[in-house]
């Protein structure tokens, strides 16, 4: 397929041209003792977070082991990106991270991808310690070296991270797959206006619309 003569976003995904990529789905934001979590109280917790957690341990989660169980079967090449410093002082983070007090030392068990959707030895993983995957990790060369026009993107957080890397891929020349409702952000109205805001930049697939593409 010519990629770059295409008119629409809605192209099926071709398993040879694709790779999967989950962002953010980590110890440190997303699991209910992660880092990120270390000085609330049960009932700040509750109140900040208790939507976001119900909902990806109910469900969230589950769907995106469904997403990568069916894109190992056709060998879709499947990727990470956490949260992680290049150092274990973490001098090498984005002034953001710095002011949102984001620090997750290289190696540590905060940076581990959630075991919900644990990496087979030789999937990659890349650390980043900016918001954008594109700006802070080598993810566009490694995508180009191995021939990837085709991304599908699922992970936290809706309207931050995930939506950042849906527009720079989009922008860089990647065909954008957003699997929808293995997404999550910290309430259904975010969660909604964000996949409404980035519609003009993605194709946009629920996890059983893309595992049945994926078996055809």
């Amino acid at each position: 397929m010519n990629f770059d003569k295409l008119t629409t976003r809605q192209v099926p995904v071709i398993p040879t041209h694709a790779a999967l990529l989950f962002i953010d789905v980590q110890n440190f934001s997303a699991h209910r003792d992660g880092g990120e979590f270390t000085d609330m109280s049960t009932e700040e917790f509750s109140q900040q977070f208790g939507w976001f957690f119900n909902k990806i341990e109910r469900e969230t989660l589950a769907k995106m082991a469904r997403v990568q169980d069916a894109c190992r079967k056709m060998r879709v090449e499947v990727m990470y990106t956490v949260i992680e410093n290049l150092t274990r002082d973490g001098r090498d983070r984005s002034l953001d991270y710095r002011i949102s007090g984001f620090n997750v030392p290289k190696g540590s068990w905060d940076a581990q991808v959630l075991d919900a959707i644990k990496p087979e030895l030789d999937e990659l993983v890349f650390p980043k310690s900016s918001s954008n995957v594109f700006i802070s990790t080598t993810i566009d060369y490694v995508l180009r070296n191995m021939a990837k026009r085709q991304l599908i993107i699922s992970g936290f957080i809706t309207d931050q991270c995930v939506s950042s890397a849906v527009r720079d891929a989009c922008d860089l020349g990647y065909l954008v797959t957003l699997v929808s409702d293995a997404c999550a952000t910290y309430s259904q109205s975010r969660h909604d206006e964000a996949l409404t805001s980035i519609g003009g930049y993605c194709r946009q697939v629920t996890t059983d619309e893309l595992c049945t593409e994926l078996a055809g």
